[in-house]
């Protein structure tokens, strides 16, 4: 009897490759230096772990291993192997970007003025901040929005411009959105966009009533090199005016120092980011640096004043830290721009789906006080201007984009750059085994962290 009990079991047993398992499409792998392991990333899950050569011999026969060898679910659990078609889940996930919302996210401009000239800049600005009856539109888009969507919760990104030359619309708009919120029992979260040159106390301490964040400032290097490209207009330096608020003003919210890396700065990015850490410790303020390439754009190649933008091969060294620093599953679309429940909106209430395009009225959709989500396309001005966006999401129309391995983390890019300058594929694309290390050094460092802090002192 246990005879044929066993050779019933034998007769059932499967493959994992004829119980449709096979190895993930977006597995991408490098030798970990000084050791024979090997690091995979799968785009897909967002997971980076490292493996023994003998997991890595499993893995090569995985189709023939009995399907219910332990190695299985270790595998599937990380993602580096898979029983579906992720690329077909990829472009679900792009479909429902508009159909599954989760917050209304708002990138509200106060005004479109600003303070700085710089020459990357990708807006042209003018005078002029929002009005009461404009705010008044925003609050009822936003109540149409939560409406239409089921949605409770509300995200707003203040923007511009320099947001903090009005701060009278941001504090009076934060008030009536919170409380919008608030009666639907929701959440309201917000962060902004500032050169940080206004950056107070007061205006920290207005932010955090306002349930700011996060905070995102600039800075391009040390001292000349940052008030090459970040000067005030009509010229004046703001490296010492920005960092010493960012030394002095006790910021109840984060910090990200962005910096803009190009040609002429990229030599100080070791320098400004160990400059940031003791401006860290000196505060007690939460500061995080992170590098950014330069990219060109038409406002800056209007203006004449393009710096060196940073050819493909220095990119890749800047890009491979930006992209590690925000590893994620893969979501099938890019941005706020794939999705119906992401509006911009500017000082005079006309709605983008894009923030480099907020000063782009010639390709706004709608206005605040006029376009309704629960029938977008006859309460648009242009819905062209709508659905040129939304399209770019999963699937993408381009063949090249669906067989790449980089599809779950980039969702063919930017849709603003591929509608009006071309696709822009990541910088990184061909150096994948540097952006593996890159992962597993700081997911490494992560787990090293969280290992000292759970010690007992």
């Amino acid at each position: 009897m246990n005879n044929e009990g066993s050779q019933s079991k034998q007769s059932n047993s499967r493959t994992a490759g004829e119980a449709g398992w096979h190895a993930s499409r977006y597995n991408l792998m490098a030798k970990v230096p000084g050791t024979k392991n090997v690091a995979i990333a799968n785009l897909f899950k967002g997971n980076c772990a490292e493996y023994t050569p003998l997991e890595m011999y499993l893995l090569s026969v995985l189709e023939e291993l009995d399907e219910h060898h332990p190695i299985i679910d270790r595998f599937a659990k990380r993602g580096i192997i898979a029983n579906f078609d992720e690329r077909a889940a990829i472009e679900t996930l792009g479909r429902a970007a508009c159909a599954m919302p989760h917050v209304i996210g708002l990138t509200i401009c106060p005004t479109m003025g600003c303070n700085f000239d710089c020459p990357y800049c990708f807006e042209g600005h003018h005078a002029g901040k929002m009005s009461a009856e404009v705010q008044d539109d925003v609050v009822a888009l936003a109540q149409r929005m939560m409406e239409a969507s089921g949605v409770k919760d509300i995200s707003v990104t203040w923007f511009g411009g320099e947001p903090l030359l009005a701060p009278d619309v941001i504090e009076s708009l934060s008030e009536r959105l919170m409380a919008l919120t608030e009666e639907r029992g929701g959440k309201y979260s917000a962060v902004i966009v500032t050169n940080g040159y206004l950056l107070t106390q007061e205006m920290a301490n207005m932010l955090e009533r306002c349930k700011v964040g996060k905070a995102q400032v600039t800075i391009d290097g040390m001292g000349a090199s940052h008030d090459a490209t970040r000067h005030l207009a009509g010229g004046g330096s703001t490296f010492e005016r920005i960092t010493a608020n960012l030394r002095d003003v006790k910021t109840p919210f984060r910090v990200d120092i962005r910096h803009n890396v190009y040609e002429g700065n990229m030599a100080e990015m070791g320098e400004l980011e160990a400059f940031i850490q003791r401006l860290a410790d000196q505060s007690g303020n939460d500061l995080e640096y992170y590098p950014a390439p330069v990219f060109g754009s038409e406002v800056a190649n209007e203006r004449g004043k393009q710096v060196g933008l940073l050819c493909s091969s220095n990119a890749s060294e800047v890009a491979v830290r930006q992209e590690a620093g925000r590893f994620m599953a893969g979501r099938g679309y890019y941005c706020g721009a794939n999705s119906i429940w992401s509006v911009g909106i500017d000082e005079r209430g006309n709605l983008q789906k894009c923030w480099e395009a907020v000063d782009k009225p010639a390709i706004a959709f709608g206005t605040a006080h006029d376009w309704d989500p629960s029938n977008p396309f006859e309460t648009a001005s242009n819905p062209n201007n709508l659905t040129m966006y939304l399209n770019l999401a999963c699937p993408i129309p381009d063949d090249e984009c669906k067989e790449c391995v980089w599809l779950p983390t980039c969702a063919g890019g930017c849709p603003h750059k591929r509608l009006f300058e071309g696709r822009q594929c990541i910088a990184l694309k061909d150096d994948p085994e540097a952006y593996v290390l890159a992962l597993h050094a700081r997911i490494g460092e992560q787990k090293k962290q969280k290992e000292c802090a759970s010690k007992p002192a």
